[in-house]
Parts: C-alpha cells; sequence; structure tokens
C-alpha cells in the first residue's frame, strides 16, 4: 500500500477542502465535470501541468508579427530590404520605413519572420518580432 503525503493545504482553501472531502465520488466526479465544461479545460490536462508554483512552459508561436522600430543609419539599405521582401514599390517601402516603429508585415511564419528580421538587421535597422 501507498503511503498518504502530508499536504499542506492554504488557510484560503481550508473550507472548501473540507467540504469536498465530504462529497461521494459520484458527487465530486459530477462537480470535476460542471467545473470541466464552465472553464473549458480538462481534469487531465490540469493534472499534467507542472506542481503549483512553477511556471507552465508558454506554448511556442507559430506566426509573428514583424515590427520595424528604428531604420538606423543606413535607411535606404532597409527601404531596399523592405521594398523586396513586402514587394511595395519604392515610395510605400520609404513610407513604412519613415514610419517607424511600425509593423510591416502580420502572422508570418516563424522562419519567414527571422529571415526578414536577420535580413533589415544586416541591412542596420532594428526589428521586432511580436
Amino acid at each position: 500500500m501507498e503511503e498518504k503525503k502530508a499536504v499542506t493545504i492554504p488557510a484560503k482553501f481550508e473550507k472548501l477542502v473540507a467540504e469536498i472531502e465530504k462529497m461521494s465520488v459520484i458527487d465530486l466526479h459530477e462537480l470535476v465535470k460542471t467545473l470541466e465544461e464552465k472553464f473549458g479545460v480538462s481534469a487531465a490536462a490540469v493534472a499534467a501541468a507542472p506542481a503549483a508554483g512553477a511556471a507552465a512552459p508558454a506554448e511556442e508561436k507559430s506566426t509573428f508579427n514583424v515590427e520595424l522600430t528604428d531604420a538606423g543609419a543606413q535607411k535606404i539599405a532597409v527601404i531596399k530590404v523592405v521594398k523586396e521582401a513586402i514587394g511595395l514599390g519604392l515610395a510605400e517601402a520609404k513610407g513604412l520605413v519613415d514610419a517607424a516603429p511600425k509593423v510591416l508585415k502580420t502572422d508570418m511564419k516563424k522562419e519567414d519572420a527571422e529571415k526578414l528580421k536577420k535580413d533589415i538587421e544586416a541591412a542596420g535597422g532594428k526589428v521586432a518580432l511580436k
């Protein structure tokens, strides 16, 4: 048989835990199902989460917005990169670069966003992926 671990219950949950201890298994099952529906979560997913106090790993983003934060000293080189990467005319690209900070492209795949960032930074601009 397994030994029961001593669990310290925070004061703010003592009353709730005492009420749950009084419940039958069937009532407890019904409570769990109700809470799953109400909050759109799964008890299995919650049980698989890291221990309390540890931060759950953030879900990795698959799409990014590329924001030009600064054109830098080599503004013409940055305009050329923006023009080619986004497929704009020279005037439109210049307008975007002059308006920095400005979102250049939204919902880009991670690899494409990182490539655009690298290209703009190589030309002397500063980029943030959001």
